[in-house]
């Protein structure tokens, strides 16, 4: 929560615009989080993951601050593109991919593609000719929130097969990929990784294959319920990572924070609509919000991110409530297994502010479901 935020927020209320929930992002943070990440990791280049807030006036600030951009779709490249930067700044980091959409990011000018097993270089290699791949290889992702592991790519050791493949191919076969899970806590995680990326990078030579970059992904936190470390110490854990598993011979690297880049610059602004219980003898009361899952909230799925909330009423007593969300549907409760503890003063009509609420929340909001309008957002 910054001060722009609570000053537009206060606006919006007096201006009787505050009848649906919106998502407010402060620029201002997202500017100084880039440069945290500059400074943090000076020889690593910044590609935003811009599916975790795809915003044009969030698009243009980076472009302007020198970001590169991994895209996970080719609208996602346009919208790049739109937004001012160059398709050498752009990678298609989706290894899921079909072959016309490959071709049509080729004719864009985007030259970086990732892959994570044969079928899709030989995609790659025919719709892409000549371009640059990388190869995501999979990580267990300990630690993390959100972990990302078994969908997206191969085991090391099939690694080298795929890049001695690309080449064979024409293609660049250009360095690795992966992925420590999203809001990953443990600093050391980078370690693990990076052994696996210079086993890779020793098995690629010995077939005569040179990689030149790790891409060493995202996961890098914001600050929900818990504490995180600081950007910085990502940094320092990665450089001493980098020097123990490749000597003086560091390869290029890249990162692509999406969460850490805007997570802590949003707040969503709910309502409550209904307090109630489903039984006099129960002690866990029922919130209901004006938003839920289906309204931008899906990343409490299985309760793995657990966001701050803010209540006109905080200081009073609490009790442990189930939140839920207004659609007709079961699935549509954010916490239950773990209940949230909430005013027991809270009532109808309260307003709430759901912070660390600028990432995977807008794009996640479902179009018209149950005739409900997607997540308004405004970025200050």
């Amino acid at each position: 929560m910054t001060e722009r935020i609570q000053d537009f927020l206060r606006n919006r209320r007096e201006d009787g615009r505050d009848n649906e929930p919106c998502l407010v992002v402060d620029l201002a943070v997202v500017r100084d989080n880039f440069q945290t990440f500059a400074r943090a990791l000076p020889d690593s280049r910044v590609f935003y993951a811009v599916k975790a807030n795809p915003a044009p006036e969030v698009l243009s600030l980076l472009a302007s601050l020198g970001s590169c951009f991994d895209t996970a779709s080719v609208a996602e490249a346009e919208m790049a593109l739109a937004a001012g930067a160059t398709a050498d700044r752009i990678s298609f980091g989706n290894t899921i991919k079909k072959e016309r959409d490959i071709a049509r990011a080729y004719a864009l000018g985007v030259r970086l593609f990732a892959v994570d097993c044969k079928a899709e270089v030989e995609k790659v290699a025919r719709a892409a000719p000549g371009a640059k791949v990388f190869c995501r290889f999979l990580f267990d992702c300990v630690g993390a929130d959100w972990p990302l592991s078994r969908k997206f790519g191969c085991d090391p050791a099939m690694a080298i097969d795929v890049l001695e493949h690309a080449h064979r191919h024409g293609l660049e076969a250009y360095g690795v990929s992966f992925h420590v899970g999203s809001q990953q806590g443990r600093t050391q995680a980078w370690d693990e990784a990076l052994k696996s990326a210079a086993a890779i990078f020793r098995g690629c030579a010995e077939r005569g294959i040179t990689l030149s970059m790790v891409n060493l992904g995202g996961g890098f936190p914001t600050k929900y319920l818990k504490e995180v470390p600081a950007v910085k110490a990502y940094g320092r854990s990665i450089f001493r990572a980098l020097r123990k598993h490749f000597g003086n011979r560091i390869p290029d690297t890249i990162i692509e924070p999406g969460r850490g880049m805007v997570g802590n610059a949003g707040v969503i602004e709910a309502e409550v609509v209904l307090v109630s219980k489903k039984s006099e003898s129960d002690d866990v009361r029922w919130v209901y919000l004006d938003i839920g899952k289906f309204g931008g909230l899906a990343e409490t799925m299985d309760e793995a991110i657990r966001y701050p909330i803010r209540t006109p009423r905080d200081g009073a007593e609490v009790g442990p409530c189930v939140l839920a969300g207004p659609t007709c549907d079961s699935a549509d409760v954010m916490y239950e297994k773990v209940p949230y503890d909430l005013p027991v003063s809270l009532e109808i009509g309260d307003k709430v502010l759901i912070e660390g609420t600028g990432a995977y929340t807008a794009t996640y909001s479902a179009v018209a479901f149950n005739g409900l309008p997607p997540l308004k957002t405004y970025h200050i």
